[in-house]
This record gives structure tokens, sequence and C-alpha cells, in this order.
């Protein structure tokens, strides 16, 4: 009896000293499945490709070579022209889309616009259209012979336009597809944020005789910034990154003329199969990436204060 009495503190310690433990434990096994996808599908190939990078292959082994790969970059045309023709695109494109976007979500927020809901949708759908859909979709408008624009060109006595044959226009019909496809998106991101402007501001604005200008200039644009710091980053880092569109509409023709750095870094992995070249254009990417973008954020954030 005595045993059992001095046992009995003893056992109350350790199940509390359990409980606990099963209550520091359980956040943990919630987290255990994303922790290992992580691992596994991000970290690993992570750290793999930064292997890789600093390895090329020879014999049928990796060969370690150091910094060789990060050198050979900088006496590659083929990579300084990928590089060209994607900040190119990107200087063009994303102004033109975020330009187009914001007057959209001017329209789609004003009461005088009939059919509002009708027209969101419109312009929505095309962020929904698969990537490889729209690509053909583009490459049958823009074909030289039989496409519906030169077809429109010619019908209005204009010359037709060698969309994807020419080094120039091949560019412009990346930037036209992709401003086609992504305006939407942006366009909603930038109604979601008109709604948090406070109308008081407009009436008191109208009151004291402000123009739709003004309005727009001081109270809507001001009001938009948040909106517009998120859009500029991630349009940049997206556009930095493009492959899909130049692959599907003119594989990266002619002549390498939209040829993007993701194009090339697609080519030399699953086409050369040169993975230390690649992983070391993938790892000069993203610090172009994380550079430009880390400039965007301090740029915006002073302007912002």
């Amino acid at each position: 009896m005595s045993v059992t009495a001095a046992d009995a503190p003893a056992r109350a310690r350790r199940t509390r000293s359990r409980r606990r433990l099963r209550a520091q434990a359980t956040p943990y096994l919630f987290l255990a499945p994303v922790v290992l996808l992580f691992l596994t599908f991000k970290a690993y190939p992570t750290l793999y490709a930064l292997y890789l990078s600093l390895t090329t292959r020879s014999g049928g082994q990796d060969v370690f070579v150091g910094a060789d790969n990060f050198t050979r970059l900088l006496g590659d045309p083929l990579f300084w022209q990928a590089l060209r023709n994607t900040v190119l695109i990107l200087v063009t494109q994303v102004p033109v889309m975020l330009v187009i976007a914001v007057l959209l979500a001017v329209a789609f927020n004003s009461a005088l616009l009939k059919g509002r809901a009708v027209l969101r949708v419109s312009y929505f759908l095309p962020i929904v259209m698969g990537l490889v859909a729209y690509g053909i979709l583009f490459s049958a408008l823009m074909n030289y012979q039989d496409g519906l624009i030169n077809f429109v060109l010619d019908a209005v006595g204009l010359p037709k336009v060698p969309w994807l044959a020419d080094p120039f226009w091949a560019k412009m019909a990346i930037v036209v597809a992709m401003t086609w496809h992504y305006t939407g998106n942006n366009a909603v991101i930038y109604l979601a944020q008109l709604q948090s402007i406070p109308t008081e501001l407009y009436e008191a604005a109208s009151v004291d005789g402000a123009t739709a200008r003004q309005r727009l200039w001081h109270i809507t644009l001001p009001g938009l910034r948040p909106a517009l710091f998120l859009t500029v980053v991630l349009s940049t880092i997206g556009t930095l990154q493009l492959f899909d569109e130049p692959y599907v509409l003119t594989n990266g023709g002619p002549d390498n003329a939209t040829l993007t750095i993701g194009m090339y870094l697609y080519q030399n992995a699953f086409q050369f199969f040169d993975f230390g070249y690649a992983s070391a254009i993938g790892y000069v990417l993203t610090a172009i990436v994380g550079v430009v973008a880390l400039a965007q954020m301090l740029i915006l954030r002073r302007r912002s204060r």
C-alpha cells in the first residue's frame, strides 16, 4: 500500500510529461508531410543542381570542373543573345500590359460602364486558357499567308506582316500574345485594390471641382500603389523566366531572335544533355531574378514613402 502511494506522484509526473511531449510534437507531425515534400522536391533538386553546375559529363561520369561552366557563360554569344532578347521583351511587354490593365480596371470599376460583369469575365478568360492552346491560336492568327490579322491588314490596304518569320516582328508577336494572356489577371488585381479606395475621396474631389484626369492621377493611382508594386515585381520575375510563349510560337526563331534564357536552359538540358551547363544557366538566371526583384522592391518602397 505504501509503495503504491509513493509511486502515484511519479506516475502523475510521467503522464503530464507524455501529454506535454504529445502537445509539443503535434505541430511537427502536421508539418512533417510539407517539410518532407519541400526537402524532396525543392531543397534536394536545388542542391543537386548546384552540384551539377560545378561538373561536366565525361565518360559517363560527372567530373568536377569548378567554376568552368560559369566562366563559359561569359564567352557564350548565344547566352548573351538570349539575355538581350529576354530583357527586350521584358521592358516592352510589362509596361504596356500594366498600363492597359490599369485602364481596364478603372473602366470595370466605373458605374458608367454597362455590362461590367460580362466584360470582367471576358477579360479574365484568357488566363485560364492553356499555354499550348493559346500558342496554337496565335500561331494561326499570325500566319503570314492565312492568318486573320494579315487578312484584316490586307483588307484595309496595309501590307502583310511576317509576324513569325521576321526577327523584329517575332518578338512583337510574343509581346502581343503575352499581353493578351496576362492583362486580365493584372486587371483583376487592380480592380480588387480599387474596391479599397474610399468613395468619399472621389466625392470630395468632385465637389472641389477635380476633373476625371486629376482624380485618376491624385486618388486612383496612389490608391493602386500596393497592387502596382506587387504586379511589377511578379511580372518582371515571370518574364525573366519566359519559356512557354517563344517555345510554342517561334521555337526561339527566326535565327534565335526569340531565344530566351529559359529556352536556352531547356535546350542545353534536354536537347544537348549538358546538365552541368544548364544548371549554371539556371543559377545565373536565379541571381538575375533576385537582383532585379530586390532592386525593384527597394526603388518602389522608397517612392511609396
